[in-house]
């Protein structure tokens, strides 16, 4: 793809800075630049810095000194010719200097259209340029090294076999019916169901792997929940380590959501520390009680906070059975450095009494916020019981793209579909429809077939000047 227009947007972020750079793209990029700064010597050296001057097109006077790179097509980050002026990260200036580049007859470019570029003109495909998207707005280390190995085509790469597992079959059964007549060799049954059990075995791990994928990507939320003064608010800060919460020894002290998030094991975890469970003893209260149990309904993982210094109540008892069904669950003894009345067998005899399905031991971890038992282990049971699938070892073993699980799903029903034409030994043609139903999935994931809508819905998501 040749683009007829050249594009131009600030790359940095909003505000001031010590730089700020502008980015055109296009086959008048380097007119556009030569014609608006002034160079000791020209043509410019391609992929070099060059030092140069930008000034007022009315007065001819200096504004900045501005350093420019010239990447010419096709090796530039979109394949076309791309100039990249770093000014002082001044609004003004940086406004000003696309304002000129506009006069000069380059347009204004949409949300991630430098982005778009690169993908038509052949540079990365479309899971290379979500991964891009996911690398920018990544909030840890590891979510940055899973979108840079993504980045690298990780996904396309786990994918490309299974494509060319399907083509093969294609190609093989579209001659034996183009050409029976020339008694062209055709693939055995036996080995259509062997190649076709591989691949969905493969693609059946990349659909359950993208449980924790999903996590990865975009973090969970945790909603710490309990009676007053059972040391939520304590346990919180320890989760943060940090004094995020107030704490005190008088009951009901939070009375409103406090949220903060943290990195744990490489996941953006987001704690939300709520209003002690009871009956409200005023209006503020029974607000603060309210706003729980609303948090514990959008959370993705509930952690219930026990005194373990006390004896268990019936109020424990019908609070653990209002969470239980909402999903994953943890409890946490608190207060282990005091004399326990709560012994977790004690615990599994409560639960087991009042609940079908009881909290097994494996989701019930003894800590102390004073003295910091019991934190770490609590921060691996929770990603335990979020993300049971995070031993999946290296991280191209999973997708973090809700897309891409729907679209392996498809496949994966167009090769179940397949496989039982060629147990039932139905007629190739028809064993062919389901092969193409395979096929056409994967397609959509990497970008060999794509259609606008497709592209619109992955690009409008992308900052402008990306």
């Amino acid at each position: 793809m040749v683009s007829e227009d050249t594009i131009v947007a600030i790359s940095t972020p909003p505000g001031r800075g010590g730089l700020g750079v502008v980015r055109l793209s296009g086959d008048r990029a380097l007119e556009i630049t030569t014609s608006l700064v002034k160079f000791p010597k020209l043509p410019l050296d391609t992929q070099r810095a060059t030092l140069g001057i930008f000034s007022e097109l009315a007065s001819g006077r200096a504004l900045d000194q501005v350093v420019v790179t010239c990447f010419r097509q096709p090796h530039s980050y979109t394949a076309e010719d791309v100039v990249e002026i770093s000014c002082h990260g001044a609004p003004v200036i940086l406004r000003y200097l696309v304002e000129c580049c506009l006069e000069r007859g380059a347009r204004a470019a949409e949300p991630g259209e430098f982005t778009l570029r690169a993908f038509l003109n052949g540079r990365i495909d479309l899971t290379q340029a979500e991964a891009i998207r996911d690398l920018i707005e990544s909030q840890t280390l590891y979510q940055a090294r899973v979108a840079a190995q993504q980045l690298e085509g990780s996904v396309s790469t786990r994918l490309q076999p299974h494509k060319q597992v399907l083509l093969d079959l294609i190609a093989r059964l579209e001659a034996g019916i183009d050409f029976a007549e020339d008694d062209v060799a055709v693939i055995e049954w036996q080995e259509i169901l062997a190649r076709l059990d591989r691949s969905r075995a493969d693609l059946q791990k990349l659909v359950e792997g993208y449980k924790y994928g999903r996590i990865v990507r975009e973090g969970l939320t945790l909603a710490i929940v309990g009676r007053p003064n059972v040391g939520k608010s304590s346990l919180f800060n320890s989760l943060l380590n940090e004094e995020r919460a107030i704490v005190t020894p008088l009951p009901g002290t939070t009375r409103d959501l406090v949220a903060e998030t943290a990195n744990v094991g490489g996941i953006p975890l987001r704690f939300v520390d709520t209003a002690g469970v009871r009956e409200a003893l005023d209006e503020v209260e029974k607000i603060g009680v309210e706003r729980t149990f609303r948090a514990i309904a959008d959370s993705d993982l509930r952690l219930l906070v026990v005194d373990a210094s006390e004896p268990w109540t019936e109020e424990n008892t019908l609070l653990l059975q209002r969470l239980r069904p909402l999903g994953a669950l943890l409890v946490a003894l608190n207060k282990s450095d005091l004399p326990p009345c709560v012994s977790l067998v004690e615990l599994e005899g409560m639960v087991q009494a009042d609940l079908d399905a009881g909290v097994s031991p494996s989701q019930v971890v003894h800590t102390s916020a004073l003295t910091g038992a019991g934190i770490h282990e609590l921060k691996e049971k929770i990603l335990e019981t979020a993300a049971p699938a995070r031993d999946l070892g290296l991280e191209g073993e999973f997708i973090t793209n809700l897309r891409h699980q729907q679209l392996i799903q498809d496949s994966l029903q167009g090769l179940t579909k397949a496989r039982q034409a060629a147990v039932e030994r139905l007629p190739h043609e028809m064993l062919l429809l389901d092969l193409y139903d395979a096929l056409r999935p994967l397609d959509l994931i990497t970008g060999a077939t794509y259609a606008d809508d497709v592209l619109d819905i992955i690009f409008k998501t992308f900052c402008v000047g990306k």
